[in-house]
């Protein structure tokens, strides 16, 4: 793989990975329990929180995707590649479109049991950080 498009899908990748971890395992647990944060006035937070994510880690997932296929990348590369963006689309195409139905129900006023589509959309973050870590250095190491 060619260093410029390997240094720059590498740095595209670490930022996405950093704003991952900050927002899906910093700031979306803490949320609740800051005081007087509600479950619906997170949900409400939360929504608007994820979606601005979402949109930027599409960005970040094209600008990933445009560098490593310019940069002649390897197989593994291109794997790992297929893979973080197969997770992403996962969640914003099944996961995320199930919590909004959810979260709109509760921000209704209707009483609901947890939720186990949060489970499954943090194990799809957790699958994408694991994938994201891998496919930085690989790129650092290309």
């Amino acid at each position: 793989m060619n260093s410029t498009s390997a240094a720059t899908a590498s740095a595209v990748t670490f930022v996405w990975l950093g704003m991952v971890l900050a927002i899906s395992f910093l700031e979306a647990p803490l949320k609740f329990r800051a005081p007087g944060v509600t479950i619906p006035i997170g949900l409400g937070i939360g929504r608007l929180v994820f979606r601005a994510l979402n949109l930027v880690e599409a960005a970040l997932a094209a600008a990933v995707i445009v560098a490593v296929v310019l940069g002649g990348p390897s197989t593994g590369i291109a794997v790992l590649t297929a893979v973080v963006a197969v997770l992403l689309l996962g969640q914003l195409a099944v996961v995320r479109p199930r919590l909004n139905r959810r979260s709109d129900r509760v921000l209704a006023g209707e009483e609901l049991p947890r939720s186990r589509g949060h489970l499954a959309y943090v194990a799809l973050e957790t699958a994408k950080v694991v994938v994201l870590v891998v496919l930085g250095i690989s790129l650092l190491v290309a």
